[in-house]
């Protein structure tokens, strides 16, 4: 893994940084401080990654002289509903913040997601950051600003769109990752893959994800960092990056959000491009190659739930309007294209996915 600290700007409305590179948590404090200014700081993580980043955290804040308060709540999507974000906004009150302090997201995508909604909302609006702690939030979920918690419904329907002050990713806490979690955020790199170029989609076919983290974070954020600043509110090229997303929710509500992200995503992405391919909307071999590929970095590339079972369940999607819903279509690697299709054709649709 380089050594070497990057740093990528998001131009958007605020501008901010990404800090991408190891021992980055011991020296939050100073960074945020120059970002920030002194101010209160409440550090929002779940109860898997408290226990082992919250201290480093709260001490380096403390030291560069930020009044620190802390809130944990259960790790697991299961979590990430409007039960707990009340919960947060009711800490983040009795803890006297105000619209100059700020919120501390610290874990992985469901905390950023949580925490970032909290700081939107809290006070019509204060200042947050993140400090991704997993692949997932540290290639995909901590930039652009995207917030939410699921609804019953479905995955991420309440939610605003809230820029961070600031990312700082720590590529130390890789190291602490179970192989199937370091695997969840492989998807949403391939995904950005798949997007992007050869080149980059190279990197997941020869192993570079596991030799070199910290170069393919750099490279991901980059390219996200492009798409959401031409596209900030989601109004057209940002949909792209819902590349196999709308199967990947679906999968995800039919196993009551057991299925991991990552593991939902990869197998979305496997199902709609053996769709495209299946329905001639591809260059052929494109889904062989990029089901080799999530095959090895540990992903699923298919689904026991039936056709039925998703597409029911996809309907509930937030990128449905009305009578069509868009997906997105790989072309090939490099190439992707948003296809609007009526409601009736999604069935089938996800059927010759599954079937071929």
């Amino acid at each position: 893994m380089s050594d070497s600290i990057q740093t990528i700007p998001v131009r958007t409305a605020p501008d901010y940084t990404v800090s991408i590179g190891p021992g980055l948590l011991t020296s939050c404090g100073q960074r945020l401080r120059e970002v920030l200014g002194p101010c209160r700081a409440a550090v929002i993580a779940d109860s898997t990654v408290a226990p082992l980043y919250a201290p480093t955290v709260t001490a380096s804040l403390s030291a560069a002289g930020f009044s620190v308060c802390s809130y944990q709540f259960p790790a697991g999507e299961a979590h990430k509903n409007l039960s707990t974000l009340s919960e947060i906004l009711e800490f983040l009150a009795r803890e006297h913040l105000t619209r100059s302090d700020c919120v501390v997201a610290l874990g992985g995508g469901v905390a950023g997601d949580m925490a970032g909604f909290a700081a939107a909302v809290y006070l019509r609006g204060i200042r947050y950051v993140q400090l991704p702690t997993t692949l997932l939030a540290a290639v995909d979920s901590s930039v652009g600003g995207k917030t939410a918690v699921d609804l019953t419904a479905g995955k991420n329907l309440a939610g605003a769109f809230c820029q961070p002050a600031a990312v700082i990713c720590d590529t130390d806490c890789l190291k602490t990752l179970p192989p199937d979690v370091f695997a969840d955020g492989a998807a949403e790199a391939v995904k950005t893959g798949v997007l992007s170029d050869e080149a980059l989609f190279a990197l997941f076919e020869d192993g570079t994800l596991t030799a070199d983290p910290g170069e393919v974070i750099a490279r991901c954020v980059a390219y996200k960092a492009g798409v959401v600043e031409r596209d900030e509110k989601e109004q057209g090229e940002r949909k792209l990056l819902n590349l196999g997303h709308t199967v990947g929710h679906a999968i995800e509500k039919c196993s009551g959000y057991v299925i991991p992200h990552g593991h939902a995503v990869a197998a979305g992405l496997a199902v709609i491009a053996r769709a495209a391919e299946a329905l001639g909307w591809t260059e052929e071999s494109l889904a062989a190659r990029i089901t080799a590929c999530l095959s090895k970095n540990g992903l699923p590339t298919g689904t026991d739930y039936s056709a039925e079972a998703l597409a029911e369940a996809a309907l509930s999607d937030k990128k449905r309007a009305g009578g069509d819903i868009t997906l997105v279509v790989p072309r090939k690697i490099g190439h992707c294209e948003l296809r609007k299709v009526p409601v009736a054709d999604l069935l089938p649709i996800i059927r010759a996915g599954l079937e071929a």
